[in-house]
């Protein structure tokens, strides 16, 4: 999830059934840490089956899937759910009717990350023959990865005997969770998903409940207004009523919502609950909400206060320019302060050229690269700041930061309605020139930007030599994503099929298991930052390669020094790029380790631009986010320290980063 992978995504226990969850979620440290060894230190088997995982290798497993030892069985379903191989579903239907409740556990995991509709009949079946709960549970959101549209209502109907059943109850959400996510509903379904968002629930059906609700597109949730509004209000459960608020944007024309969201947005203890009120906000509300949204510019977490900036620029109105101006100029926090800049300048004002000059006033002074960076996505509302901007992207000896940044300022700026048609040809020259410039992230930006068909570049560049050109300095796999997008390009303009992604294999950076056996199975890491300390279990026995990768580039003090160069509210902070903007990588890739972990509070994944692409940027999730379950490496779980992450901001130094015993 580099940085723009991760822009395209968002764009996030307690019974029987929710033990997963409680596995996820942040843990106080424990007074001593045992050093046991890793499974894997005295385990050859569970090398090899870990091996042959890294290596794709089906073949391989399936033996083990079969074998008579349940620990191995249970360790090839795992890795097959990394794999994803359909030629696994048959072997992995077969194991739900295994001995080991373990074995029937993994095996419905597995079967859910492959997502081969072909399993849907046999996990409806098995469902209703299967004993154990938390296995029922893993069948029943195994099935929303699998279900099609006609056996959605078996998904949604669940059978009398399971009425009562709290682990059944927090499956089918997560089921009907999965299928949403898939673009799989109906009105039945979503009736469905509001009642088990109600109080009496278990906590895993809630929270399933409200993501859905919150996730699904398309969904016209008026009519449940008046139940969501109350598990918003009242959940005991910030991850719920957080989720809540945000499906309420689907609810916004009942009379209630806009006043509820304002209310939340000021007095919701929590500040992801805040967040997400006021990303639920709309124009529609604009004049009910404005005040609550005036006053959480000054919230104490920067996260709120950027989110309601966020709404002013996306949603104002007949606002004069100056008045954000003025508001602005009173701000502390340069990310909140440069969003309301830009909120400014979107305002149809007279004013507008005085406010523009403060803007690029402000970005002669600001010393830092970020500042700089959002200053120019400021002025990207402007399009007569196109020739600042373009010689601020191109100026020679600065940080890539503010190339990167400049350059996506000039494809949004590009966007503007008022775009002059007079400057067409030299916006498309200027994206050639990104292309030429060997600085991967403004290739690969001006690559997405020339294949847009909204802007109609064919006409203008018609000739992709100078794209292929480009592309043949790349390095491969250090520079995948600028090719990726380049190759796209080259695609689009000569109007072929799509080049698939060259991933590397395993042979190219296998596991590294003699690192791997120096390391306990409770190995920790703290991350010293500049607003405290974050300290990490790292996840060996579960991501033993991703792990051992980071690991091996901690003690080459790869990340001291480095930054975390992307912070979305509610959602993740990013770091470990060593360019600082998110376009960087290592000289090699890794792959997805798909363990069977979900994204809480806390989780560390690995950045990726696409399965089996890992490498040295990685994210620290702020809150449940189930929508990147099963899609990114989960290598470690914050136990301490998430006061820090929800203090983190663009640019935050990572000082140093120590493995501890």
């Amino acid at each position: 999830m580099t940085h723009s992978a991760l822009c395209r995504l968002a764009a996030t226990v307690a019974g029987t059934g929710c033990a997963l969850l409680l596995a996820c979620t942040a843990q106080p440290p424990a007074a001593t840490v045992p050093t046991t060894l890793n499974k894997f230190t005295q385990d050859a088997t569970l090398r090899q089956i870990a091996t042959a995982q890294d290596e794709r290798n089906t073949a391989a497993l399936l033996p083990f899937l079969e074998g008579p030892d349940a620990t191995y069985r249970r360790e090839a379903a795992m890795a097959l759910a990394s794999v994803q191989s359909k030629t696994a579903t048959p072997a992995l239907l077969a194991r739900l009717q295994d001995a080991e409740a373990s074995v029937r556990q993994a095996a419905a995991y597995a079967l859910g990350q492959t997502a081969d509709s072909t399993a849907e009949a046999g996990l409806h079946s098995y469902i209703l023959k299967e004993t154990n709960p938390t296995v029922r549970r893993y069948e029943l959101e195994a099935l929303g990865r699998c279900t099609s549209r006609s056996g959605l209502g078996a998904l949604v109907r669940l059978p009398a005997a399971l009425a009562s059943d709290t682990a059944a109850l927090s499956g089918q959400a997560w089921g009907l969770y999965r299928a949403g996510l898939r673009g799989l509903t109906s009105e039945a379904a979503v009736g469905r998903l509001v009642q088990l968002l109600g109080s009496s629930n278990p906590y895993g059906a809630r929270l399933a409940a409200a993501n859905a609700l919150a996730r699904t597109r398309g969904l016209n949730l008026l009519p449940f207004a008046a139940a969501i509004s109350a598990a918003a209000q009242q959940d005991p459960r910030y991850e719920v009523r957080s989720a809540a608020a945000a499906a309420l944007g689907k609810a916004a024309q009942a009379p209630t919502v806009p006043g509820l969201l304002a209310s939340l947005a000021r007095r919701d203890p929590d500040y992801r609950v805040r967040v997400s009120a006021l990303r639920a906000m709309n124009a529609a509300m604009y004049t009910p909400v404005k005040e609550a949204a005036w006053a959480a510019l000054t919230d104490a977490n920067a996260q709120v206060a950027l989110s309601a900036a966020e709404y002013f620029l996306a949603y104002a109105t007949n606002e004069p320019g100056t008045l954000f101006l003025e508001k602005a100029d009173k701000l502390t926090q340069w990310r909140v302060r440069s969003t309301l800049l830009a909120a400014a300048l979107k305002q149809e004002t007279t004013g507008r050229e005085a406010i523009r000059s403060a803007v690029q006033a402000r970005y002669a002074a600001a010393t830092s690269p970020y500042e700089k960076g959002y200053l120019l996505k400021a002025l990207s509302e402007d399009p007569a700041a196109f020739e600042f901007v373009r010689q601020a992207t191109f100026a020679p000896n600065q940080s890539v930061v503010i190339g990167t940044y400049g350059m996506e300022a000039l494809v949004a700026m590009r966007h503007q309605a008022n775009f002059p048609a007079s400057q067409h040809a030299e916006f498309a020259l200027t994206l050639r020139q990104g292309v030429l410039s060997q600085d991967v992230a403004r290739m690969g930006i001006a690559a997405e930007a020339i294949r847009d068909p909204k802007l109609d570049l064919r006409r203008l560049l018609p000739n992709p030599d100078f794209l292929v050109q480009a592309r043949d300095r790349l390095v491969l796999p250090r520079d995948l994503e600028a090719w990726q997008s380049l190759q796209q390009t080259i695609d689009y303009l000569q109007k072929r099929p799509a080049t698939p992604v060259p991933v590397a294999t395993a042979a190219t950076h296998p596991i590294n298991w003699t690192l791997v056996g120096e390391l306990p199975a409770a190995q920790r890491a703290v991350v010293h930052t500049e607003k405290g300390d974050i300290t990490l279990r790292l996840l060996v026995e579960e991501a033993p390669g991703s792990v051992a990768n980071f690991v091996e580039l901690t003690r080459q003090g790869f990340y001291n020094g480095r930054n975390f160069h992307r912070v979305v509210p509610n959602f993740v902070a990013q770091g470990g790029c060593p360019r600082g903007d998110g376009w960087g990588s290592s000289d090699y890739n890794i792959r997805s380790e798909l363990g069977d972990r979900r994204y809480g509070e806390g989780a560390v994944g690995l950045a990726s631009a696409g399965k089996d692409t890992e490498s040295c940027q990685w994210f620290i999730t702020h809150a449940p986010t189930p929508h990147l379950d099963g899609r990114y490496t989960i290598f470690a779980q914050v136990v301490n320290g998430m006061d820090v992450v929800s203090r983190l901001e663009i640019g935050d130094r990572i000082d140093k980063v120590e493995l501890i015993r």
